[in-house]
Parts: C-alpha cells; structure tokens; sequence
C-alpha cells in the first residue's frame, strides 16, 4: 500500500504538537493522519478502527496500553542519542551535564523504556527555553516522520551500555548551590516551559518561581513570580 493510502496516528499532549502536526504534518505530508492529546483518544477500539500504519509519539506522559505497543508499529521521539540518556525528563538531565546539543532519535516502542531499535536520529539545538527546545523538538520530528513514511526504514538495534536519566520530580526545580552564573542560567531556562514545575526558591514564608531567564552583562534577569506559602499543618507563622 503507498503512503498515500496509508493511515497515521500522531500523539502528543502540548499545545505546540497540536499545531505542528496541524502546520507541518496533516495536509503536507500524504495518508490520512489523526491526533490524540490525551489517552481516552489513544485507545486500543480507535486504533482498531484507524488501523494506523505508524503511531508516532512527540511527546507523551503516559504508558500506552500494552496491546498497541503489539500490535501496531509505534515510534517514540525521545531528546538523547540512546543507548546514552534513556529514562526521563532528558532535557534537564542533559542540560544540567553540560550539553549544548543532542540526538533527537526515532525508536520503536517496546516493553523496556527507551531501549527499542533505532529508526532514525538528528541532530538537535539545546539552546534557549524548555518551551523553545520542546517546540523545536516537534518541529524536528514533523520531518523525521515524512522521511519515516517515505523510506519505512527497519530500525537497528542499539548498541553499548545503557546509561539511563532518573525522572525529576517537582521538589528537585528547588534551586540548588550553583557554581556560577551560567549554572544558574542553565538551570532557570532548562524548566521553563508549560508543564513543567519552574526553578523556585522558598524564603520566609513566599515562594520565588523563575521565568524567562537570561544571561548578559554578568548578570542573570528574570521574570520573577511571588506566592505566599502555607505554613505547614500544626505550625504558626511566628
């Protein structure tokens, strides 16, 4: 069957994979494509029904039921040149070693977490805002899948010890001792995007959340956000 006749599935819960795939994907790219951004739209009765060629997964945030896995061929844009940096939230991870750039690689879903064969990687800017690399990423990937639907390459199995990212967890965007600016810098820009806790400070009962960072002129600015924080159960303010 051509691509042309074939049918996709593209998932991806931000905004911004929305309005990629509404720009660069559906009515550019031939077949018939379809959306989930969340997972009542993922469901193994829809994907019945659609019986998609490929399932590609932008950017997803919750396991996909075992059945698709299985039974369709899914493929996962994950931001880390694997077997190097499997595992979560690999933006902070790799920011905070130090790179400037990285892999975005195409893989196919399996039961183990990032440990598929490879279709396909490119090369991928970590520079400026989570929200600006994560744009970006949907963008990269939107020409990936027109190479993968064109080609239908068999990916090859990776290669070499794993070393695998541990997923952040709200309480660790706690800004941390930092050996300078750039540090600092690194770590305020790499959490700023919608969905993701910001690097914050607590200080005398208010919350200090940290938003469009930038260096220059030995300085770090940023918009600052101020809350009030709830004392802790049984405890009075002073």
């Amino acid at each position: 069957m051509s691509s042309t006749e074939q049918t996709y599935l593209v998932a991806g819960r931000m905004p911004w994979n929305r309005r990629v795939f509404d720009e660069d994907i559906a009515g550019k790219l031939p077949g018939r494509w379809s959306f989930a951004a969340a997972p009542d739209q993922l469901t193994v009765a829809r994907l019945a029904t659609l019986r998609p060629r490929y399932v590609f997964f932008m950017h997803w945030s919750w396991k996909v039921p075992d059945e698709i896995c299985r039974d369709y061929e899914c493929v996962n844009f994950h931001m880390a040149d694997v077997p190097y940096g499997r595992g979560g939230s690999p933006l902070q991870n790799l920011v905070q070693r130090g790179h400037h750039t990285t892999k975005l690689t195409a893989l196919r879903m399996i039961d183990e977490l990032d440990a598929g064969p490879v279709y396909a990687k490119e090369e991928l800017s970590l520079e400026g805002s989570a929200e600006e690399i994560l744009i970006r990423q949907s963008r990269l990937s939107a020409v990936m899948i027109g190479r993968l639907i064109e080609e239908q390459p068999t990916p090859v199995p990776q290669t070499g010890a794993p070393l695998v990212f541990a997923r952040r967890k709200p309480a660790d965007s706690l800004i941390p001792a930092l050996p300078s600016l750039e540090k600092l810098h690194d770590f305020l820009r790499m959490l700023d995007g919608a969905g993701y806790p910001r690097a914050f400070l607590v200080h005398e009962g208010f919350r200090f959340e940290f938003s469009r960072a930038n260096l220059y002129d030995g300085r770090v600015v940023a918009d600052v956000t101020v809350t009030r924080v709830d004392p802790e159960p049984g405890k009075s303010e002073g």
